[in-house]
């Protein structure tokens, strides 16, 4: 069971898939997203128990050799995070209908943004989306009623004020059932 996220982020593709490869020899993790990502980055985000994933990230900073653009580990990440990184999120029982939306210029703050979202809320965490077709951002959405959304928002901007990459937030009590249509 995972309960710590490690993520680095390369400014070579090449180099990523070799961090990747030493990172999973290092240290007993698991990948959760390992890709190119936008303007031709590669991002690794892996998984595991806090010493193992601190481990991986100390050999995949190492083997990146100069690309390294940002390396971060978030030690006791919320459960839900895991869910809307991999897409798995069952939102069908879900009645609430206040959405909230934080988007970052990076993918790595996005990560720590919804941990800290859902830590400070009771929301469901629909979705984390890490710089996959969208110019190198990131975004993630979440249910709950309006309060608890607003909390939510207000923590993840919390965050990741200090590294100056939020793009945007926006809170949407009692969405329509269209905007919703892909989740519940």
């Amino acid at each position: 069971m995972a309960h710590s996220i490690g993520i680095l982020e390369l400014s070579s593709i090449a180099s990523g898939y070799e961090a990747e490869d030493a990172m999973l020899k290092a240290a007993d993790v698991h990948i959760l997203i390992a890709r190119t990502i936008c303007s031709g980055k590669f991002i690794v985000v892996i998984g595991g128990s806090v010493s193992a994933v601190e481990a991986a990230l100390e050999t995949g900073k190492v083997v990146s050799r100069g690309f390294l653009i940002e390396s971060l580990h978030i030690a006791n990440v919320d459960p839900q995070v895991f869910a809307a990184l991999s897409g798995s999120v069952d939102a069908s029982e879900c009645s609430y209908r206040s959405l909230g939306i934080v988007e970052t210029f990076a993918a790595t703050p996005i990560i720590e943004a919804a941990d800290a979202a859902v830590k400070a809320a009771n929301i469901l965490l629909l979705r984390v989306h890490v710089s996959m077709a969208i110019g190198g951002k990131g975004y993630f959405l979440a249910l709950g009623d309006t309060a608890a959304i607003q909390a939510a928002v207000d923590a993840a901007t919390d965050a990741i004020r200090e590294s100056g990459l939020l793009v945007n937030r926006v809170i949407i009590p009692a969405a329509t059932p269209e905007v919703l249509k892909e989740f519940i």
